[in-house]
């Protein structure tokens, strides 16, 4: 999956000692959820088992990230299912990248924000 690879070159050039844990945390949670798509059948147990890898401390605050993280379960689901020569590849590879970069900005707004004693920059998103 190409977020995954992504994940691990941000990773090796990262100069922060917290943002590069981050990365080599996530990257072994999209690793695990590589094993889970394979041994889910169903959509809804790979969600329901997904959301539970750890995407917060003891996943105590991971049901404030749901509304950002079950569509990039639902899209990464949908990509580890697809045959290798699928030309919906690509496409899935852009969404889940996508997809990701919201889900670690609401991630970054909840859990990290919250520490922030400065004013929160304008979003420039759109």
């Amino acid at each position: 999956m190409r977020l995954a690879e992504e994940l691990k070159r941000q990773q090796d050039s990262e100069p922060s000692y917290f943002r590069r844990h981050l990365l080599m945390e996530d990257t072994k949670r999209l690793e695990r959820l590589v094993e889970l798509a394979a041994s889910c059948d169903d959509v809804t147990a790979f969600v329901a088992a997904g959301i539970n890898l750890g995407w917060t401390a003891e996943d105590r605050r991971t049901h404030e990230l749901l509304a950002t993280l079950e569509p990039l379960l639902l899209a990464i689901y949908s990509r580890l299912r697809l045959d290798t020569a699928s030309p919906d590849r690509s496409g899935l590879d852009q969404q889940i990248e996508k997809l990701w970069h919201t889900f670690e900005t609401n991630r970054m707004d909840q859990l990290i924000g919250c520490l922030s004693r400065i004013p929160r920059p304008p979003d420039t998103s759109d």
